[in-house]
């Protein structure tokens, strides 16, 4: 049902005046009769009489005219509750980071934008691998180039080391390489996170099959653990702070294994929320 023909028909009951619809309507007068008859066939009544030059609503009209207002009624609640929706869409912004954001700078970037720009709605969680089709942006770790799908703005380059117990052997060394942990116990972190499958392939590479004694997500856990002379354990150089944790001695591994953290967003995505905030940490960094 066209509700243009409604809104003429209610106007016109108002102004009872053909000419004087045209002009509110932003059309003309034939097109305003045009709409009218059109509604009288498809309804099959007739809706104003025209006797003596005076416009005026028949009983079918007057009848029709409350709900005719309540269908109006209804289509602008639509169109305002989707403008609502839009407007909300575009003014929030969801980001995942790895659980070791507070260490890097991106942290304090979304913390001062979140300030800056209170009228965004932010949703900001910690996962241990963030989906890129699942958050507008996500600040995690990359071992390679991201793709062209992708704008990237890159915090930190990254490497990995091995963290082992100071009464170890291999704590004596400047360095090592992966081929001298072959009888080592290894404390991991576990396949939902972005290092487990890189690790577990350079130590096959090595020729390694690790003897692996911890699987899990908490890097404190495992700090703690080698503090207690339990096991070593491979983390990229910025993962870790060894504050509370004297017994444990990091070691560079060679040669080098880089990886970066970064943010990321799809190159399609042009919120205005996500507009906003890679701008905004664009000029931060």
């Amino acid at each position: 049902m066209d509700t243009k023909k409604i809104a003429t028909f209610i106007n016109l009951a108002q102004t009872k005046n053909y000419t004087k619809t045209a002009e509110q309507t932003f059309t003309t007068q034939a097109t305003v009769s045009k709409q009218i008859m059109a509604l009288e066939k498809e309804w099959g009544v007739k809706l104003f009489s025209r006797a003596h030059r005076k416009v005026e609503l028949t009983e079918a009209g007057k009848a029709i005219l409350p709900a005719a207002q309540e269908m109006i009624r209804q289509e602008q609640n639509i169109i305002t509750e989707l403008h609502n929706r839009l407007d909300q869409q575009q003014n929030t912004l969801v980001i995942q980071a790895i659980p070791t954001v507070a260490q890097y700078r991106a942290f304090g970037i979304v913390a001062e934008f979140v300030k800056q720009h209170p009228e965004i709605n932010l949703k900001f969680n910690e996962v241990d691998a963030p989906a890129r089709q699942q958050a507008d942006v996500i600040f995690t770790r990359i071992l390679e180039p991201a793709g062209d799908k992708y704008d990237v703005i890159v915090e930190d380059q990254d490497f990995w080391v091995a963290l082992v117990p100071k009464n170890s052997p291999l704590a004596q060394l400047q360095q090592l390489t992966l081929s001298q942990l072959s009888q080592e116990k290894f404390l991991l972190l576990d396949s939902l996170t972005h290092l487990y499958e890189p690790v577990i392939s350079e130590l096959a590479a090595a020729g390694i099959k690790p003897d692996i004694v911890y699987e899990g997500r908490r890097i404190d856990l495992i700090l703690k653990m080698i503090n207690q002379g339990m096991g070593i354990s491979i983390l990229m150089n910025n993962s870790f702070d060894l504050t509370n944790y004297p017994n444990v001695e990091v070691l560079p591994i060679e040669p080098k294994k880089y990886s970066w953290v970064a943010f990321l967003k799809l190159r399609s995505n042009h919120s205005l929320a996500v507009d906003k905030f890679w701008q905004f940490a664009k000029q931060r960094y």
